[in-house]
């Protein structure tokens, strides 16, 4: 039997977006089963309504009225599906924290995901940006996912090749965009840890706190919680939306360009291409710290815009904008929105 699910009107949005914007859902919906999903679905069919999935509100910078039903995708459940003395297969449901399932995959004895912990949004959100942090990406220990297509109701697999992962990137920013909604994911870790550390500033902090004693993953996610807490502002304090803008990759041609006018430019390479810290190219476009009205960017890390109070989505792109003209005249590269747009 399909449990009900109630349809809300003019439903306020401004403690479901990190960046805590004063938006308002024309229709709202949360749901808790795939059925209770199928059947909102089937609500904004008959009204004619756009499909506007939520889950943690941490990577979209909303509009101020949104003419769509809106719906906060609450799927709850953790489960080991399978394990040997070389896997672990796990599956969550798309409503659960990203960091919560990170830390309980830790005491499951299962490795891998250590590195992304503390990174906001839940668990259905991360396939589609591929969230990655610290040389890990999702892609790396992903094995499928189930969703809900917008179109007929009917729940579809996607394995890793499905996905077509990228740099914070997947078939559901671009061929799939907006056509079906995650609601689980399954991933395959490790059953003995085996840390990866190639990113200098963990590497770094973990020597400094351990020594060469042998890691365990709550110390490696400790600190990787420290790095971030150390750089980034807690949404529930300060309003924001974690990195704002992607690492840019650039040619070679570009980069020795580059290297002659800003020898300590921080850059590394990609296959033939080079790809940028976004932060220092702001930060060295003197945009750390700078407040135009309600929003700037943060003062520890100019990769971060924040909302000061007040500030609404059309104040969140004007100085985003702001901030892609400045980067670009000055070092000739375009950066690029990672958070979803929803006007």
């Amino acid at each position: 039997m399909t449990l009900p699910v109630t349809i809300h009107q003019n439903y306020s949005l401004i403690h479901q977006n990190t960046l805590g914007l004063p938006s308002i859902a024309r229709y709202y919906a949360e749901v808790n089963t795939v059925e209770g999903l199928q059947e909102a679905l089937t609500f904004a069919k008959e009204n004619g309504l756009v499909i506007l999935p939520l889950g943690g509100g941490s990577n979209v910078v909303l509009g101020d009225v949104l003419d769509a039903l809106v719906i906060h995708i609450n799927l709850k459940g953790l489960s080991v599906v399978r394990r040997d003395e070389r896997q672990v297969t796990v599956t969550a449901q798309a409503g659960e924290n990203w960091h919560e399932f990170v830390l309980w995959t830790i005491h499951q004895e299962a490795y891998g995901l250590e590195n992304l912990s503390l990174i906001p949004g839940c668990v259905g959100a991360a396939p589609i940006q591929n969230i990655g942090a610290y040389g890990v990406e999702i892609k790396d220990y992903f094995v499928s996912l189930d969703a809900v297509n917008i179109s007929t109701g009917n729940v579809e697999q996607f394995d890793n090749l499905d996905c077509c992962f990228g740099y914070r990137d997947s078939v559901f920013k671009g061929e799939k965009k907006d056509q079906y909604i995650i609601i689980s994911v399954t991933f395959a870790l490790d059953a003995v840890l085996s840390p990866r550390l190639g990113y200098g500033q963990l590497a770094d902090s973990l020597s400094k706190e351990h020594g060469d004693s042998v890691l365990t993953a709550l110390q490696i996610s400790q600190a990787v919680c420290d790095i971030r807490q150390e750089k980034l502002p807690d949404p529930k304090t300060i309003g924001n939306a974690g990195s704002f803008f992607k690492n840019p990759e650039v040619d070679q041609q570009t980069m020795e360009r580059l290297k002659k006018e800003y020898p300590d430019i921080v850059a590394y390479p990609v296959g033939e291409k080079w790809k940028l810290a976004a932060g220092w190219l702001i930060d060295r476009a003197g945009l750390r710290g700078v407040q135009q009205g309600s929003v700037g960017t943060y003062q520890k890390q100019a990769l971060v815009l924040i909302n000061h109070g007040g500030a609404t989505g059309s104040d969140i792109m004007a100085f985003s904008q702001y901030v892609l003209e400045k980067v670009k005249n000055q070092f000739g590269v375009e950066l690029e929105r990672e958070p979803r747009v929803y006007r």
